[in-house]
């Protein structure tokens, strides 16, 4: 581990201004300020921290809470200016604060604690655990890790509408959602946003019918079966402008999700990560590149162990006397988790080796999630490994 040298800076981050102290490695302290979260209070930061290295002529590292979060985009600055930038990690601060309390709780208290972490890091491993320094990550990455988070809030939003929009079809014309297994099919978004009023699909001729988008033959005559016995509710009035509005939304949401998917697909082509991992079976484009984005950069892990810790593949250790048991951390990429979980299930089912593996894993009695969370968790070795030496999966029979 490198050791801090240098001026050091700490930075208790705040919704509107942030309190920040300096220091030396030796333990003085030079100032303390409140910073307000603007620009002008960012120019203010940085010609003060100048002056400082002007008088002490040394290197520069700040430690902040609330990276990616609140505190942008001053860490984007931070790194830009070529300081070394380390996140203060909130559950981990938490825990160091109940082993070592401060006599009281300020925001100036809090910046003070940031450069006393600084002393500690290199002594106590806990304190070594609070502070942890940000690693460079390739743009390309950075740029997957906001398409792919936008792209599953999109997919979660067009799970919410479709759902509504089969509760409102459920009650004002149940007969209509019966026609289609699945109201997120494209030919019947497009019968229903053909227009405002839903009662007039019911009075639609043939020709129309079979000139709207996705609909052929197959799909006319039972759009032409159910119009033979159509019944709306009495309410279909003003339910029917919302049906409507949904099946436009969820047909924009459709268009928007595709683009970013074609974006991920084109761009992971430049990440050497994304590159790696998508030759995994079952992980293809979304799963390698939502990865790829959520990992940044290898650099970040000093072993496997924490790569599958991070990416919610391995439990804490939760032993008490002659009880063994095991808990979930709860300081895990969620969103790397979800893109696992589903690449694992989708691999298992792709390699004869990972199947006898779960297989067996469901035979000592494991749930489906727990066999799949034991095979991602091996899974993490191989893709560190891979990573580590550059080298694609290597597929065996």
């Amino acid at each position: 581990m490198d050791k801090v040298t240098g001026l050091r800076v700490s930075v208790d981050v705040g919704c509107y201004q942030h309190s920040v102290a300096v220091g030396l490695a030796d333990g003085t302290l030079l100032d303390e300020f409140e910073l307000a979260h603007d620009p002008t209070g960012f120019d203010e930061f940085f010609e003060r921290i100048e002056r400082h290295c002007q008088q002490h002529g040394s290197a520069v590292s700040v430690a902040m809470e609330g990276y990616n979060g609140w505190a942008r985009p001053l860490d984007t600055l931070v790194r830009t200016r070529g300081y070394r930038l380390f996140n203060i990690n909130n559950l981990k601060l938490a825990r160091f604060k109940e082993i070592f309390p401060a006599a009281a709780k300020t925001d100036r208290i809090d910046a003070r604690r940031g450069l006393e972490l600084f002393q500690l890091r290199e002594q106590i491993p806990t304190a070594r655990g609070v502070l942890q320094e940000v690693q460079g990550v390739p743009l390309e990455n950075e740029k997957l890790k906001r398409l792919t988070r936008r792209r599953r809030t999109l997919v979660e939003e067009r799970s919410r509408v479709i759902a509504r929009l089969q509760a409102d079809l459920q009650a004002v014309c149940p007969s209509l959602l019966a026609i289609t297994k699945d109201a997120d099919n494209l030919w019947f978004l497009n019968l229903l946003s053909h227009g405002q009023d839903l009662e007039k699909l019911a009075r639609l001729r043939e020709k129309t019918i079979l000139g709207i988008p996705a609909i052929g033959r197959k799909f006319g005559a039972r759009i032409i079966a159910w119009q033979q016995g159509a019944r709306f509710g009495h309410d279909v009035d003003w339910v029917g402008p919302m049906i409507v509005e949904d099946a436009c939304r969820i047909l924009q949401l459709r268009r928007a999700i595709k683009a970013i998917e074609a974006s991920c697909k084109e761009l992971m082509a430049t990440s050497r990560i994304a590159t790696l991992i998508d030759t995994i079976p079952g992980f293809a484009t979304i799963c390698s590149s939502e990865l790829a984005g959520e990992i940044g950069t290898l650099d970040r892990f000093e072993r496997e162990s924490s790569l599958a810790m991070y990416v919610g593949m391995a439990n804490l250790s939760n032993d008490s006397g002659k009880v063994k048991s095991s808990k979930n951390p709860k300081h895990i990429n969620s969103h790397a988790k979800g893109a696992m979980m589903a690449a694992v299930d989708k691999h298992r089912k792709l390699v004869p080796e990972s199947k006898r593996y779960y297989d067996k894993k469901r035979a000592e009695g494991k749930k489906h999630n727990q066999a799949i969370r034991a095979l991602g968790r091996h899974l993490c070795r191989v893709i560190f490994a891979m990573l580590n030496h550059d080298r694609p999966y290597e597929f065996r029979e």
